[in-house]
Order: structure tokens, then C-alpha cells, then sequence
């Protein structure tokens, strides 16, 4: 079990975001969780009641002011902050560029690459002070992988990938790592958000496939942030088996 040591989740609510909270509480991590959805934050709660201390704080990332605040409200709950998770984020749409929503790409832009930035700069004094600390940047194969209806959705994930490289070089030294974690197919609440709340769509992105589980991201951040504090992880891609790179496209006539 880990002492003293604090994380703090963006968008705990589901995915990525629960599953970490669940792995780091069993292993006697302090929480900070946060999310849009207050009665999934609170049910939460409840659940890791008596493992572990929880700070429940309901946030937009996109709202800078309401990060800040959150950032000065934590400090009733903890001096230190060990592990920053940057999960919260989401695709909307598989149209191509042509047919997308402008609304959609605004929103992606605001939660993926905004928010992260709002949280990681609000965050990062308390991380420094914290050392040795550990960032996690939730990407995405996306990020360096093109693929028909990605568009701003793969370039708001290429952000955080080379986000977290820059952010890594103004850290080495001062005992914050940084670490770029870019899964490929994961069935999560994921496809489900992307294709609008159509089940039987979402249902069709895994069909025939063993996907990543959230457990599985949640393992791996994890163990990116039990490593010794000498060792950091730059960037993990990690694919189910049978997910692998395709063809480049051809258009033919």
C-alpha cells in the first residue's frame, strides 16, 4: 500500500477516470476526483468509503475560473498532490471534416486541449511542491495514427502528445515526471459519447474484438506512476492484439 500519497482524476466519472480511481484506492492512494456528473462523483465516494479519504469536486475543465478554484479548494484536503491524471476528454462525430459540426470540434478543442492546459497549470505549483510527482497525459493512437473522421479529434490528442514532450523538458530535474499515455481501441463510454448516445453504433466498434478494458489503462497508469522516482515514462502506445496500423488510403478513379 502507497502512504501518503494524493491523486487527483479529471473526469472520474467514467472510463479511464473510474477505473484509475478504483486501482489507486485499492492501493491506498488519497483521491481528488473530478467531474461534470455531481451523483456519479458521490456515488464514487460512497463506494471507496473507508478505503481511502475522497475530495469530491464537480468541474468543467473548460472553465478556467471554476479550475482555479478547485486548485485553491484542495488545499482544505491535502498539502500534496503525488499523481495528476488528465483523463477528461472525448470524440464527437465520425463525419468527415466536411460534414462535422463546427460545435463539435469547438467542444473537442475546449475539453481536450484546453482543459488539459487549465487543470496542468493550475495543478503543476502543487505537483513541484509535492516531488517527486507524476503527470499523466491521457492521448490517444490518434494522436499519431491519421484516420478518416479523426480530424480535430486526432489533432487535439497530437496537442497533449507533444504537450507532455515540451512540458517534460521544463520539468527535468525539479522531480515531476511526465508521461504521454496514448491507448488504441478501448470500450469504454467512449463510442458511445462519440456517436451521440447510439448504443447499437458504439456496440459496432468492438464487435468481434477483444478491446482494452478502462482496468487495463488504469493498470498501466499505475504502474507509470509507481516507478521509481528516477524513471520516467516519456510515451506509451498500447493497442489491443488485434488492433494493429492499416493500409495507407487510396482513392482509386
Amino acid at each position: 500500500m502507497s502512504k501518503d500519497k494524493c491523486a487527483l482524476i479529471t473526469g472520474a466519472t467514467s472510463g479511464f477516470g473510474l477505473a484509475s480511481a478504483r486501482k489507486l484506492a485499492s492501493e491506498g492512494w488519497d483521491l481528488i476526483i473530478t467531474g461534470r456528473r455531481e451523483e456519479r462523483l458521490q456515488k464514487l465516494a460512497k463506494e471507496l468509503e473507508g478505503q481511502v479519504r475522497v475530495f469530491v469536486c464537480v468541474l468543467d475543465v473548460r472553465d478556467n475560473e471554476a479550475v482555479k478554484e478547485m486548485a485553491e479548494k484542495v488545499g482544505s484536503f491535502t498539502r500534496h498532490i503525488n499523481l495528476l491524471v488528465n483523463n477528461a476528454g472525448l470524440a464527437l462525430g465520425r463525419e468527415p471534416a466536411y460534414e462535422a459540426k463546427h460545435e463539435d470540434w469547438q467542444t473537442m478543442i475546449d475539453t481536450n486541449v484546453t482543459g488539459l492546459v487549465n487543470v496542468t497549470h493550475a495543478i503543476l505549483p502543487k505537483l513541484m511542491q509535492s516531488a517527486p510527482a507524476t503527470i499523466v497525459n491521457l492521448s490517444s493512437v490518434a494522436a499519431n495514427w491519421p484516420y478518416p473522421g479523426s480530424h480535430v479529434y486526432g489533432a487535439s490528442k497530437a496537442f497533449v502528445s507533444q504537450f507532455s514532450k515540451n512540458l517534460r523538458c521544463d520539468l527535468a530535474g525539479k522531480g515531476v515526471r511526465v508521461t504521454s499515455l496514448e491507448p488504441g481501441m478501448c470500450e469504454t463510454e467512449f463510442s458511445l459519447v462519440r456517436f451521440g448516445g447510439d448504443q447499437q453504433a458504439a456496440d459496432k466498434v468492438y464487435e468481434g474484438v477483444k478491446a482494452m478494458k478502462a482496468e487495463d489503462i488504469a493498470d498501466i497508469i499505475y504502474w507509470i506512476a509507481t516507478q521509481p522516482p528516477h524513471i520516467n515514462i516519456n510515451t506509451i502506445e498500447v493497442m489491443a492484439e488485434q488492433q494493429a496500423w492499416s493500409n495507407f488510403q487510396v482513392v482509386r478513379g
